[in-house]
């Protein structure tokens, strides 16, 4: 297994973070699955399309699901942080993208992308791992 931690700049707003080139070009050929994990407890990672706008109703159905008000249990952090802390148990911390020849195998549309609403810490760090088949 080939693997690497790189680390994201998310800054101080929610955001939904296109790591799609970044998968690309950690891949050096092969055929096998790139798994990316998000060792936060607080961030997860979807398979969207990004620059239509998807990306910001993404955010906004986060916000209606999960409301970043003081209703949250866990408590520490910023207002509503709590919520923070429920994104992962709905967005998972990681996804797997088979890949071909090098080559992740997206959907036409399809983006690899970091969704991180949690203002409080504004880098992150992201596991790569490219298992060969």
């Amino acid at each position: 297994m080939h693997s690497e931690l790189i680390t994201v700049r998310t800054g101080r707003h929610p955001v939904v973070h296109d790591l799609t080139t970044t998968c690309e070009r950690f891949l050096t050929g092969g055929d096998g699955l790139l798994n990316v994990f998000v060792p936060h407890a607080t961030a997860g990672l979807a398979t969207i399309e990004t620059g239509a706008g998807s990306d910001d109703d993404l955010l906004a159905a986060v916000e209606a699901l999960l409301p970043s008000d003081d209703r949250w249990a866990h408590r520490h952090g910023s207002g509503g942080h709590g919520r923070d802390h429920v994104l992962p148990g709905i967005i998972s911390p990681s996804v797997t993208i088979p890949v071909i020849g090098g080559r992740l195998q997206l959907g036409v549309w399809q983006s690899i992308c970091l969704v991180d609403t949690n203002v409080d810490n504004p880098e992150r760090n992201v596991r790569l791992s490219f298992v060969a088949g």
